[in-house]
């Protein structure tokens, strides 16, 4: 079966192709080509790169639009130096992430024009995620009409929260309503949560982790015996942690102040909120880790500032998990943020020496993937872990046709 995958986030867009043989996904393996689109490094361009075999391609290019993007990028799978098929007849079904499913889409799900509406319907509760993952659906349906799509989504692995978790302290008539805590980055937990049992050698229903998803997007999970007990994302990928353009969790009186004294516009809001806050909205650099260490380095202050506010939310939110969990068996680090930045690792793990949870500085700054940094001494384990969520997404496609077949 040959899978293409295609995971939009909110400033990027990451595409994999995989063929999975006879026996299906019994081990892990590498895409037979991978392409990215980031949008977020250059006002106006969008920088490519592709890999195929031992074959790549990395440009720069005018922004286009999303659908025009992503086209032009698919072209690399089927032509030029990157061809990894000869013609895209060859692939079976295309895996989308998902990032809002509401209460009723809990499972990997076939696209349907219903789908395909209800994702454009949640979109009010990810803005910047499900248009831009509807996008990325509509410009297949245009390159590959007759090819199954498939939806997976991010909200189903938070799908057993705990009622006292999920309810938020409002009139209860807006829980009824749906105003609730969802959680996200549910795809890339399920992945980094089995990954760490596997290297544990331990069943993963006799553990307590929490999973730190740091990347443009942030958020964590408590997870016990498989499950999500707790997250820090609610009912939008807004609340929770200081994120790149995210504010994370405030105080709601400050909108209300602001709305009365400016007045702000509700799309005002939804902008500074979702695009101008976060560690660029407080640095003035940049939204991107990698500018701000340097902004650092070169001594500017609003940019320490970003960093030790997103790491001293880190560690309170991990501390605020500890007592549900009743113990901590591993610390997880995994997305763009946790795997490549050791900084911000052993910041965060310098809080929680009173655990007993002891980091090898010389692990940590061995760009580890996939492997414990804590010492031999320490209490609680700490993983570094390479994010799999379009390998993950492609195994929820495989088992959602495989079992339909059946």
């Amino acid at each position: 079966m040959k899978i293409l995958v295609l995971n939009a986030g909110s400033s990027s867009q990451k595409s994999c192709f995989y063929e999975v043989k006879e026996g299906g996904f019994k081990e892990k393996s590498p895409p037979l080509w991978s392409g990215k689109i980031d949008w977020s490094r250059q006002e106006g361009l969008a920088e490519i790169e592709v890999k195929s075999g031992n074959q790549k391609l990395a440009e720069t290019r005018p922004s286009e639009s999303r659908e025009k993007a992503i086209a032009s990028l698919l072209d690399t799978l089927w032509q030029g130096k990157t061809q990894a098929i000869a013609d895209p007849s060859e692939i079976d079904v295309v895996g989308h992430r998902i990032v809002h499913g509401g209460e009723k889409y809990r499972e990997a799900t076939r696209i349907t024009p219903q789908i395909k509406t209800a994702i454009a319907q949640l979109a009010q509760l990810a803005p910047a995620h499900n248009p831009a993952n509807l996008q990325g659906i509509e410009a297949v349906e245009k390159i590959l009409p007759n090819v199954p799509q498939v939806a997976v989504f991010d909200t189903a692995f938070h799908a057993d929260l705990p009622l006292k978790t999920v309810v938020y302290p409002l009139p209860y008539e807006w829980y009824q309503q749906g105003i609730r805590r969802y959680g996200f980055h549910g795809i890339s937990y399920q992945y980094a949560t089995q990954r760490t049992a596997e290297l544990l050698e331990k069943p993963l229903d006799r553990l307590r982790m929490i999973v730190c998803h740091l990347g443009n997007g942030c958020s964590l999970a408590a997870i016990k015996n498989g499950k999500s007990v707790e997250t820090t994302m609610g009912f939008t990928p807004l609340e929770g942690l200081m994120m790149g353009t995210r504010s994370g969790s405030i105080d709601p009186g400050i909108l209300i102040h602001q709305m009365r004294s400016q007045p702000l516009e509700v799309d005002k809001l939804d902008s500074i909120l979702n695009r101008e806050s976060g560690l660029k909205g407080v640095s003035g650099v940049s939204s991107d880790m990698r500018d701000i260490q340097t902004a650092i380095q070169a001594g500017n202050q609003r940019a320490k500032l970003a960093f030790d506010m997103y790491v001293h939310r880190l560690r309170s939110q991990i501390g605020a998990m500890l007592p549900i969990l009743g113990g901590l068996d591993a610390l997880v680090f995994t997305g763009g943020v946790g795997e490549h930045h050791p900084r911000v690792r052993s910041a965060v793990c310098e809080g929680f020496e009173f655990l007993k949870l002891h980091l090898d500085p010389h692990k940590n700054q061995n760009s580890p993937i996939d492997a414990d940094i804590a010492t031999t001494e320490s209490k609680v384990r700490v993983f570094v872990i390479q994010a799999q969520e379009d390998w993950a997404i492609a195994r929820e496609c495989w088992h959602h046709l495989t079992k339909n077949q059946s």
